[in-house]
C-alpha cells in the first residue's frame, strides 16, 4: 500500500482575516493604554498572546468598550468598508490631543467582491503582528512622557456607504499641530494590510 502525505495550506478567508485584524486592534489598544499609562498599572492582568506577555485591562467599562468595538470593526472589515482606525490619547483636563495611534487598512477588493480566499501562514502573520506589539511595548523609549491624567477615544474612518450604529457619532479628526511621527511595522493577511503610525505632540515648540 503506497504511503500518502497530507499537505495543508493556510487558507485565509475574508471572515478569518477580519477576525485577525479586529483581535489585533483589541490587544494593541490594551497595550497602548497600559504602556502610555492611561489607566493604572494595577488595573491590568497579564496574558500571553502572539508569543509575548501582554496586558489586558480588567476595568469593566473599558473591556466592554473594546469588546463592542471589535465586533463593529469585524463587521466593517468583512464588508471591506473600514479604511482606518485611530486611537487618540487626550489630556483629561483640556481635551488637547497628545497622541494619535493610526492604523491604516488596505483591503483586497477582489476578496470582498468575489468571495475568493488567499494563502498565508498563520505563523508568518503572527510574526508580523509580534513585531508591531514589541514596538508598542517599547514606546516609552521613543515617545515623550505623558505626565498628566489622560483619556482616550477611538475614531473609525469608513466608506460613506458603510452602515454606522447609533452609538457612533460624527467627530472631528482630532489632529495634532506640527506633530512628530514614528512609523511602526505593518502586517498583511493577504486580504487586509495594516500600516501603523504614531504621531505625537512636539513639546520642543513649547520651549522656544
Amino acid at each position: 500500500m503506497a504511503s500518502s502525505k497530507t499537505v495543508t495550506k493556510d487558507i485565509i478567508t475574508l471572515r478569518g482575516s477580519a477576525a485577525i485584524v479586529s483581535e489585533f486592534f483589541g490587544y494593541a489598544a490594551n497595550s497602548i493604554l497600559y504602556n502610555r499609562g492611561v489607566y493604572p498599572e494595577e488595573s491590568f492582568a497579564k496574558v500571553k498572546k502572539y508569543g509575548l506577555p501582554l496586558l489586558l485591562t480588567q476595568d469593566e467599562g473599558v473591556k466592554s468598550f473594546i469588546s463592542s468595538l471589535n465586533s463593529q470593526l469585524s463587521e466593517w472589515l468583512e464588508a471591506g468598508k473600514l479604511q482606518r482606525i485611530v486611537l487618540v490619547i487626550m489630556s483629561k483636563a483640556t481635551n488637547e490631543v497628545l497622541e494619535r495611534w493610526n492604523f491604516s487598512i488596505q483591503t483586497d477588493s477582489e476578496v470582498v467582491e468575489k468571495g475568493v480566499s488567499r494563502e498565508k501562514s498563520d505563523k508568518e502573520i503572527m510574526r508580523e503582528i509580534q513585531a508591531i506589539m514589541r514596538q508598542i511595548i517599547s514606546s516609552i523609549t521613543y515617545l515623550p512622557c505623558l505626565d498628566e491624567p489622560c483619556i482616550f477615544d477611538v475614531l473609525a474612518y469608513t466608506d460613506k456607504e458603510a452602515e454606522v450604529p447609533l452609538t457612533w457619532v460624527e467627530s472631528d479628526p482630532k489632529l495634532i499641530d506640527n506633530p512628530q511621527m514614528v512609523k511602526l511595522h505593518s502586517f498583511d493577511t493577504k486580504i487586509h494590510k495594516v500600516d501603523t503610525l504614531v504621531s505625537y505632540k512636539n513639546d520642543e515648540w513649547d520651549e522656544e
